[in-house]
């Protein structure tokens, strides 16, 4: 071999070895923040995935990971007609949850729970993390506030965690672990979740003192704990046998369709969108709670949800990028300051100020209050989006009764049949009761 042979033999085991250590080392770029290259080839491997490649349907492998057993039931039976006759819901479902899914699932087989935990946000949200309900309760798994913050899922001004993917699943499947091992089966700890460890607790005090079994199904409990589990059953059901069903399920690779990445440094999301060489809305579906148009840095590090295959993309682009991170700055208004006298301040119109801080045109602000001053490059590049406009279905709303309320008021108000009321909520009659709670499905 010549001396030139030589020189390029070496040259390119330089470039190999250089590429490879990029690949698994952490970098710095210009402005001082560190990046670390993921190889996804390597992260599929380190996945883990179970029983089935990547190229196999992510049905498959839910349908070999079910472990409840489910009774003979009419109210299963009801349900699988409901959905059934309504296959655009279905089809939308099963669509939303593309994204999320391979997540739960490998997050439920880690822990080595039943399948049937992974299609609960299906009954909770129609797995839309974008989802709140009347009672408060907001994400995929449907946490209210207090038990959002028991299970460690900060909300803020910046952020509502119980909107994150990552988090709010970790959390769901940490409170069900635990009601799991305090009532000892998944039916009663799925009912606990539904309707509160006290009321199940309760009811299970009252059959015990009158001799009765304390079961899930012999517990007196409110209608909607009591379709809690066939509901579930019933979506069970129909992903096992679709064909059964008249259902076509959309084909989901049993692959991930994110992957986090860290940054430690304030960054405005149109520009993580940008540097991803994605959608604002699609960088919106994977990371929906974020509240601002800018991604605050508590502590110390936030994790970002980027597509799978945009994720050396979003890393080389953000190593080269040499300009500030963020067009926004925060800003605490001085008492009796007005939002005209801080527009005037900043040289921003006021519109503009109004708009991005969802002001509602308040003539003054509320005391301790923190607001966004954009920059000419925010306004000109940036609005924050409304992540309920990007869900243009929404999911199953939870009414409470009211006095006077019928059935028909109730139909009106959310423009569904009483037919569709009564048989989602296993009515027999148009009879009512106040403080009770129906599901409206939307």
């Amino acid at each position: 071999m010549n001396f030139k042979n030589n020189c390029l033999v070496i040259t390119l085991i330089i470039i190999s070895f250089f590429s490879i250590a990029i690949s698994a080392q952490s970098e710095t770029n210009t402005l001082g923040q560190q990046i670390t290259f993921i190889d996804p080839e390597e992260k599929i491997k380190n996945n883990q995935i179970k029983k089935l490649d990547a190229n196999s349907s992510i049905w498959v492998r839910i349908n070999s990971g079910y472990k409840m057993k489910q009774k003979p039931s009419r109210r299963i039976k009801n349900f699988e007609k409901w959905y059934t006759k309504r296959p655009e819901y279905i089809q939308r479902m099963f669509e939303r949850s593309e994204k999320y899914l391979f997540h739960v699932i490998n997050e439920v087989e880690k822990r080595n729970m039943p399948m049937e935990i992974a299609l609960l946000p299906m009954i909770e949200s129609a797995y839309n993390p974008a989802a709140t309900s009347r009672k408060k309760a907001a994400g995929m798994w449907q946490f209210i506030p207090a038990t959002g913050r028991i299970y460690g899922l900060k909300q803020n001004w910046w952020v509502d965690n119980r909107r994150n993917i990552t988090e709010s699943t970790n959390a769901a499947l940490n409170y069900l672990e635990k009601l799991h091992k305090e009532f000892g089966t998944w039916e009663l700890a799925l009912a606990a979740y539904n309707a509160g460890e006290g009321r199940i607790k309760r009811a299970i005090k009252r059959n015990k003192r009158n001799k009765k079994r304390r079961d899930y199904y012999s517990l007196r409990i409110p209608r909607e704990t009591k379709n809690y589990v066939p509901k579930l059953f019933a979506v069970k059901n129909i992903i096992s046998n679709p064909r059964k069903y008249g259902v076509n399920l959309p084909d989901i690779k049993n692959k991930p369709y994110f992957e986090s990445v860290t940054v430690n440094k304030n960054i405005d999301t149109q520009l993580v969108a940008r540097l991803a060489e994605i959608s604002i809305e699609e960088f919106q579906f994977l990371n929906p709670q974020h509240k601002r148009p800018i991604i605050k840095i508590t502590n110390k590090t936030e994790k970002i949800n980027l597509p799978y295959q945009n994720i050396h993309i979003f890393n080389y682009n953000f190593f080269d990028y040499k300009k500030p991170l963020s067009n926004w700055k925060t800003y605490k208004p001085k008492r009796k300051e007005s939002v005209g006298q801080v527009a005037k301040k900043f040289g921003i119109d006021r519109k503009i100020l109004i708009q991005v801080n969802r002001l509602e045109r308040r003539k003054r602000f509320r005391r301790n209050s923190v607001i966004l001053i954009p920059n000419k490059d925010a306004i000109t590049t940036y609005f924050p989006t409304n992540i309920n406009e990007l869900y243009n279905y929404s999911s199953i709303i939870a009414h409470k009764i009211k006095p006077g309320e019928t059935l028909s008021h109730i139909s009106d108000r959310y423009n569904i049949s009483v037919r569709d009321i009564k048989e989602f909520n296993e009515l027999r009659s148009d009879r009512i009761i106040i403080g009770d709670i129906l599901d409206i499905p939307k």
